[in-house]
């Protein structure tokens, strides 16, 4: 008898995490193919714009063994027939590099994309007055480290397609950031209009990165990896100005006052 999953949980087989450039990154937990394929179906069935087609590197490094070749192929068939297009190996060891070779994948161990430029982004310190307060009910903002760098200031509109990338550094976007576009900070990010793309905080792992925004219409927000997309979000959040964070690898959302 098959069961249907309803919500997610910490038992899943597979924990997907969104990288610095919105390539998922598949670490294996559990190596069952039937449910792996029916957990990404289900991603992908929930948010098709951002899921369906997605480039996915999958990572054997969470199992005490590395699967043979054939399961390890039908693993790959079963996530591209869940609608996903698995591109590269997580490097992890000499095991992993011969799995890859059998499987005609390429190993990646960092990866980032080179990102379009936008308008006329300038470095310049974050504008800390404007900064929504933090809700009483959330941790307080975490302190900025004595030699993190100026804040990267974009004052236009980022528009749809297009990307932008604070590397090392806050990012603050003085305008909204339109459906389709997507805004990453190794930092935090803060957004003084609308955000209705993706905002990805904290993208080398810096779990202490926190997202701000006046106005919540996200297709996706991720802090270290972790992420929401909207039809994950309460709707009693949606439009309202939000602080974003994560607390022991749960993203919170909590609405500003």
């Amino acid at each position: 008898m098959s069961v249907t999953r309803t919500h997610m949980d910490y038992e899943q087989a597979g924990e997907l995490k969104i990288g610095q450039v919105g390539i998922a990154n598949l670490r294996i937990r559990t190596l069952d193919v039937d449910q792996l394929t029916r957990e990404m179906r289900e991603r992908v069935e929930r948010a098709p714009k951002l899921f369906g087609r997605a480039a996915v590197i999958v990572d054997f490094g969470g199992l005490a063994q590395m699967p043979d070749a054939a399961t390890a192929q039908a693993l790959i068939e079963g996530l591209r027939g869940a609608g996903v297009i698995p591109v590269a190996l997580a490097y992890g060891s000499r095991d992993t590099e011969v799995l890859a070779e059998q499987l005609g994948l390429p190993l990646l161990a960092k990866f980032r994309a080179q990102y379009e430029p936008v308008g006329a982004a300038v470095p310049a310190p974050a504008p800390r007055a404007a900064e929504p307060a933090p809700a009483k009910s959330a941790a307080p903002p975490a302190p900025k480290s004595a030699d993190s760098k100026p804040g990267l200031v974009q004052k236009t509109p980022v528009r749809s397609g297009q990307q932008l990338y604070a590397e090392n550094r806050d990012l603050t976007v003085l305008s909204t950031v339109g459906a389709g576009a997507e805004v990453i900070s190794d930092g935090s990010i803060h957004i003084y209009g609308a955000l209705r793309g993706r905002a990805l905080a904290g993208a080398r792992g810096n779990a202490d990165a926190r997202i701000f925004c006046r106005e919540f219409h996200a297709e996706l927000v991720a802090v270290a990896g972790h992420y929401k997309v909207m039809e994950e979000v309460p709707k009693e959040l949606r439009g309202k100005a939000v602080q974003i964070w994560l607390d022991q690898d749960q993203l919170k959302i909590v609405a500003q006052d």
